[in-house]
């Protein structure tokens, strides 16, 4: 994606141990199929993980599954990214800063994807749902958030990308404009932050089983694609202090076979 983060392939080492000790991170989408696998992953790497969510009763069995890795932490923020105000925002970071302490990074794998359709046949409601969940509210959460995560020593914010090559064709309406929009936020927020302590980071998913891609190809049998495992301990990877090197950039995880 031309107005995005530069795209890297690299080995990434085996993530294992407590990479993330004590660091709070803050997914967004917690409950979806991404969200949740992030989640996990972050607390079996020792993070203390705050599930953001508009699904309660999802969040508190993703909450459940951390509590019953053992030594993991996790806290539930139920919040609603399509009617969520500025003001809902600096709340929340108001809650992560008296609860916890401190914030480490974020992780944006909320997503908001209704199916295909051409651009005519799209609702104005839709357009404008899809836009801020997938778009706005990221730069809200974060905006709201930067104080925190300016505060440590090392940070991050990782949002997630998508194939431009793929979405940028018929029928993906708002969900390939708010991707665009996601990868030039990524890039400016990434050249602003080049300086300081918070990282950015951009993450390119292969095609993975979830929710979203059996919408988008209901033909397809989603079984014979991964989980969502491998991008989960890619993003807990690029959490740590060792992805250093990666900041601004975009991890491209697709195999060879899938870019082209």
């Amino acid at each position: 994606m031309s107005a995005g983060l530069p795209l890297v392939r690299t080995e990434l080492a085996a993530v294992g141990g407590a990479v993330l000790d004590k660091r709070v991170v803050l997914v967004t989408g917690a409950s979806g199929g991404l969200g949740r696998e992030c989640a996990l992953a972050c607390a079996r790497a020792g993070a203390v993980v705050v599930l953001a969510g508009r699904k309660v009763r999802a969040l508190e069995a993703v909450y459940d599954e951390i509590e019953a890795i053992g030594a993991a932490t996790a806290a539930i923020y139920p919040i609603n990214l399509e009617g969520a105000t500025p003001d809902d925002y600096a709340t929340l970071a108001d809650a992560i800063r008296l609860q916890c302490g401190r914030l480490d990074g974020i992780v944006h794998t909320a997503a908001h994807f209704d199916g295909l359709r051409p651009l005519e046949q799209t609702k104005p409601l839709d357009w404008m749902r899809t836009l801020h969940v997938d778009l706005t509210a990221a730069f809200l959460l974060t905006q709201a958030c930067m104080p925190l995560l300016g505060e440590r020593e090392d940070s991050s914010v990782i949002l997630i990308d998508d194939d431009a090559a793929r979405i940028g064709k018929a029928y993906w309406g708002a969900y390939g404009v708010a991707k665009a929009g996601l990868a030039a936020y990524a890039s400016i927020l990434a050249h602003e932050c080049e300086d300081g302590p918070v990282r950015v980071h951009g993450v390119l998913p292969a095609p993975m089983r979830t929710g979203l891609r059996r919408m988008a190809y209901f033909g397809e049998d989603t079984m014979t694609r991964d989980t969502p495992q491998a991008t989960a301990r890619a993003i807990v990877f690029l959490l740590g202090r060792e992805a250093a090197a990666l900041r601004g950039k975009t991890l491209d995880l697709r195999p060879e076979s899938a870019r082209h």
